[in-house]
């Protein structure tokens, strides 16, 4: 699709269409965003705790990495 037909629709829009339309592009940007870093998930810190595990169980853990959030 061409930058300048969007433009040209965009300038056609009332105001508060092109408020719309502006909060429909931040949701796509946002959803493509999650998309993107869910494909980049690695594994690579996979048991980078292992010293706690004799101090906490598997759902202390837990709690704690909710709380280091």
């Amino acid at each position: 699709m061409n930058d300048k037909i969007i433009k040209i629709k965009m300038k056609e829009l009332p105001t508060d269409l092109k408020k719309e339309v502006l909060d429909y592009i931040e949701f796509l940007q946002q959803k493509y965003n999650k998309r993107k870093y869910k494909e980049k998930f690695r594994f690579d810190w996979e048991g980078g705790l292992s010293e706690l595990k004799d101090r906490f169980t598997s759902v202390e853990l837990q709690h704690k990495a909710r709380e280091w959030r």
